[in-house]
């Protein structure tokens, strides 16, 4: 007997599992040396005027809480940045929420929305966290697969869905661009989307936009822009900054949200820490374009994977932002996507995650993470051929 069931722990969270991806990440740690391909985690450092600006910070003994919604310097040059690069327009005062990072965004952002039995709309493949946190918030996740339409969410989808459904969705989570599989959105497509939702405007959309930064061949669009008032936009500075363990998020909203966010928010967290706000003052206000060299390494290494997964003729749609390729088995490999991924790392030492990760919609699919140095990627893409023509013979 499992040890909780003695103590009759919240149901929710007994359910619940930790992440596949960190999962597998654990199991296949003991294959060493091993060459990780596996976590969205930048292997970039953090910049040096950011790291300058937090030991001020520090010797300047800022080392007491700031207002719950973050310091008003931060939420300034938070509403700066939001203005230049995504022509979005939020108040400061009252419709920018600091966060510790853009997990606790939208743990904030669901636990404050979400009431017992609502239906929350998921595109899948997704990223794990948003299943989990819907069905701790105890709201039913209604998972819409995108795998027939290229991985795309398209407004044809989203009605459908709609009208299958007894009630209209309280909610649906919007990822852009997609972690795993890289998809982004032109805006024309975002206004599609955008003009869709508007036919209900009781229903919310929660915009994670984390990796709005990393878009190659185009400018990302923020659905605030065209969705205002029924948008939250989840940002941060993890992977724009390379700041992944500063633990700084963001969440725009209208003030009649915001003002219900902040509540959430305060018993959560309290605040943000404010070394980490000090540091992302600087990224924002100075580093506007920071992004940029790590993104101009990040399309090489995507154009390393590609070149060797065509070559090995294997389904895949080029990712137009983030660091994720999302590539599709061999065809006729009568294995899954947690036995390829396994076999791979125990045989060959390179480690990718298993599609079913995320969601039902994965599987039959891997997902690379090019988050990592290029001469490492050029390794594992030599096994990964090796490993692919091996299963083939």
């Amino acid at each position: 007997m499992n040890k909780t069931t003695h103590f009759n722990l919240n149901h929710q969270i007994r359910n619940l599992e930790i992440s596949k991806i960190r999962q597998f990440d654990d199991q296949v740690s003991t294959f060493e040396p091993l060459i990780r391909l596996t976590l969205g985690q930048p292997d970039f450092p953090t910049p040096e005027h950011v790291k300058e600006a937090a030991k001020k910070a520090i010797d300047s003994d800022y080392s007491f809480y700031t207002r719950t919604a973050g310091d008003i310097k931060l939420r300034e040059a938070a509403s700066a940045f939001a203005a230049a690069k995504y022509d979005l327009s939020y108040d400061p005062e009252t419709e920018i929420i600091a966060t510790v990072g853009a997990t606790e965004a939208l743990a904030t952002t669901l636990f404050t929305l979400l009431n017992p039995g609502d239906y929350v709309l998921i595109p899948s493949p997704f990223f794990s966290l948003y299943d989990s946190l819907v069905k701790m918030s105890q709201a039913t996740p209604i998972y819409m697969d995108t795998s027939e339409t290229g991985f795309m969410v398209t407004p044809d989808l989203i009605e459908k869905t709609i009208q299958s459904l007894d009630k209209t969705p309280k909610a649906i989570i919007l990822n852009y661009p997609n972690n795993p599989t890289g998809i982004t959105w032109t805006e024309a497509e975002v206004k599609g989307i955008a003009l869709t939702l508007s036919n209900y405007p009781k229903m919310l959309a929660v915009s994670d936009e984390i990796y709005s930064e990393l878009v190659y061949d185009d400018t990302h669009v923020s659905l605030g822009k065209h969705l205002r008032d029924q948008t939250i936009v989840i940002n941060g500075l993890s992977k724009s900054h390379a700041m992944t363990g500063w633990r700084l998020g963001l969440i725009f909203a209208p003030e009649l949200i915001t003002s219900e966010l902040v509540k959430t928010h305060q018993s959560l967290v309290t605040s943000a820490s404010t070394v980490t706000q000090y540091a992302g003052i600087e990224a924002l206000v100075n580093g506007q374009d920071d992004a940029l060299p790590m993104k101009a390494a990040y399309k090489e290494r995507r154009r390393v994977v590609m070149q060797t997964l065509q070559e090995l003729n294997l389904e895949v749609t080029e990712p137009k932002g983030a660091f994720y390729i999302f590539a599709a088995l061999p065809k006729g490999l009568k294995m899954s996507s947690y036995d390829f991924c396994y076999g791979f790392a125990e045989g060959y030492r390179v480690a990718m995650i298993p599609g079913d990760a995320f969601g039902a919609a994965g599987e039959g699919y891997f997902r690379i993470s090019y988050a990592s140095n290029l001469e490492d990627i050029k390794t594992a893409m030599v096994r990964l051929t090796e490993y692919v023509n091996t299963l083939r013979k």
